[in-house]
């Protein structure tokens, strides 16, 4: 039976990919940093670790071919000058400890797939980006997953196959992105950010753990973005989320100045714009359950 390790499990995307793994008969690993939630089961074990300390349970690596990396602090909060810091440490302190460990431990991972994000592309409402292009988004986001990336590639040095997913706006009936914004659309105070104009590229949550295991059964190296194959405008978004709740928008678009003043730099998030195109993935034979907004929407609302 295959086996992976996986970072991050308690998380939205983890959460979800946890029992996808168990439905195709794959045994999981998780590590915590938490010794109260590390549990042993049949097809479920749990392994401390510290990141600050530096510390990490060798034995998570037993058996392991693939490792699929999630952790990382939220970027959903307010980025003060040491949030900022740990939303970077989390990502890139993780990936070293691992790589440390394994370059000083006999073990038999071959793959490690990572998380990472579609904000390593600049902000734009023309341009349609795939995994080639490669400037940076000069802005925070660009600078986390520029360093997130790079920790990763570290691992090729381990002739380990990397992998690296970009993700977008991931859709979930259980938090996230989805959840904050059907908020104030069911009490009727939704709106569009700024004009509306800004690209959002999505996937819904099922898919997306799909893709990872699709990255892992074929073996597939190198970067793949994690994104439906129909993004949609910040305004077609939140009208689509009205719509499959029946709910009406009355209230003005909400100006970037407004949310800069409520949210601070992390302000970005909602008025950045990627259209981001998936091709790479598709052209590999992966075929997305949801490539539409509506059904999607439809499937995790109602």
């Amino acid at each position: 039976m295959k086996k992976v390790l996986i970072t991050g499990a308690t998380g939205l995307i983890g959460q979800e990919l946890v029992p996808l793994c168990h439905e195709n008969n794959i045994e999981v690993n998780y590590l915590t940093s938490r010794k109260s939630k590390v549990v042993k089961n049949t097809n479920y074990s749990g392994f401390y670790w510290d990141i600050d300390k530096h510390e990490i349970d060798k034995a998570c690596f037993e058996g392991v071919d693939t490792i699929i990396n999630l952790v990382g602090a939220s970027i959903s909060e307010r980025w003060t000058t040491s949030y900022k810091n740990e939303i970077i440490s989390s990502r890139v302190e993780s990936l070293q400890l691992i790589f440390d460990t394994l370059n000083k431990t006999k073990h038999s991972v071959t793959q490690i797939i990572s998380a990472s994000a579609i904000g390593f592309y600049p902000s734009s409402l023309t341009h349609f980006y795939n995994e080639d292009f490669d400037k940076v988004n000069p802005n925070f986001l660009g600078e986390v997953v520029e360093q997130w990336e790079a920790a990763v590639d570290e691992f090729k040095s381990l002739n380990i196959t990397v992998s690296k997913i970009r993700i977008g706006l991931v859709l979930s009936s259980k938090g996230g992105v989805l959840e904050k914004v059907v908020k104030p659309v069911k009490v009727g105070a939704g709106a569009a950010f700024g004009d509306g104009k800004q690209w959002q590229s999505w996937i819904h949550i099922r898919d997306l753990v799909k893709l990872f295991l699709y990255v892992m059964n074929y073996k597939l190296e190198g970067v793949y973005n994690g994104v439906s194959p129909n993004p949609v405008s910040n305004k077609v978004f939140t009208k689509a989320i009205a719509t499959t709740l029946n709910k009406p928008l009355v209230l003005p678009n909400i100006p970037k100045f407004a949310m800069k003043l409520a949210l601070g730099d992390m302000h970005q998030i909602l008025f950045e714009s990627q259209r981001v195109d998936c091709s790479k993935i598709v052209n590999k034979g992966f075929n997305f359950e949801f490539p539409n907004l509506e059904p999607a929407l439809e499937d995790l609302l109602n």
